[in-house]
């Protein structure tokens, strides 16, 4: 197979195996050899920033027991209405169905199998360097500016603090190991042009397939773009993107949750990896999307 071989990119952690989100998913990530690891960040009410994706705890964690009556109208725990002190006292959990006590990937981790908790953005990263320290392979990292807007309405600029956090333990520059990304391009631009961002951007990407002029203004502010794979496969998006000098990271490649009409794993990672191919995958399963390039991409850097 020619090309250069796609990075593998640990969405929430060895995800298919281990609660998304929690550092044992990051240790097993990391052994797997994904080359990059996800950081969903969020803020609570003190300005702590935590590695959890959703904007509530409800999914995740057993928030409603540990604090009866602490919901907002719509019935949901808010990661913003809670202090650090506080959120460190849940139990993470599998992922349920919203709503509901059953699992949303019903194969994985049983939720009453370990006691997970939420780590901050700044134990992760200190976790994933010890990693890298202790085995001499070096892992990136990835944090999402998750809804950026909702912070500023509660008065937590998320992206500065953010950039903080990531300044200061060595990530400021293009050629460091980290990798920022958003779906907000408002704000994925003022980190680039008015925060002084250095860091290699991506802008997510959600709903229909962007123009040639959309791609070239994202290409003044960002080095790539991260489409869902309804977006990417069979679509022309990467050879678009690629002709706008973007690289493309599609999400999420989940083993059992595969693309509606795709046949196999297999298929869909030779379609990802021949002729345009992506530059980097997400996916729930790194493991194996690492088997199948060691298979495919041997010798190739």
């Amino acid at each position: 197979m020619a090309g250069k071989r796609p990075l593998v990119i640990a969405h929430r952690g060895a995800s298919a195996y281990l609660p998304e989100h929690t550092l044992a998913g990051k240790a097993m990530a990391h052994a797997m050899g994904a080359d990059f690891l996800e950081q969903d960040v969020v803020a609570t009410r003190d300005g702590a920033l935590i590695v959890f994706h959703d904007l509530h705890l409800d999914d995740l964690t057993d928030v409603a027991l540990r604090f009866p009556g602490r919901a907002r109208a719509d019935g949901r725990h808010y990661c913003i209405d809670f202090d650090l002190a506080e959120v460190r006292q849940l139990a993470l959990t599998e992922r349920r169905r919203t709503g509901g006590d059953q699992p949303r990937y019903p194969g994985r981790f049983p939720a009453s199998a370990g006691r997970f908790t939420i780590p901050t953005l700044e134990e992760e990263i200190r976790f994933i360097q010890g990693l890298n320290r202790s085995t001499g392979r070096c892992a990136g990292i990835y944090p999402e500016i998750k809804a950026p807007a909702w912070h500023h309405e509660h008065g937590i600029d998320l992206a500065a603090l953010m950039l903080g956090v990531l300044g200061g333990h060595g990530y400021s520059a293009a050629g460091d190991a980290a990798i920022v990304q958003c779906f907000d391009g408002a704000e994925l631009r003022r980190v680039r042009n008015d925060l002084g961002c250095g860091l290699r951007l991506v802008q997510l990407l959600e709903g229909g397939l962007p123009t040639t002029p959309e791609l070239e203004a994202i290409g003044c502010y960002a080095e790539g773009i991260g489409p869902s794979l309804r977006q990417t496969v069979g679509t022309g998006l990467v050879a678009a993107a690629h002709r706008a000098s973007l690289q493309v990271h599609p999400y999420t490649l989940r083993l059992d949750a595969l693309p509606e009409g795709c046949p196999g794993f297999a298929e869909l990672m030779d379609a990802l990896c021949r002729g345009d191919a992506v530059d980097g995958l997400f996916t729930d399963f790194p493991d194996r999307v690492v088997q199948y390039l060691n298979q495919h991409f041997a010798g190739l850097s």
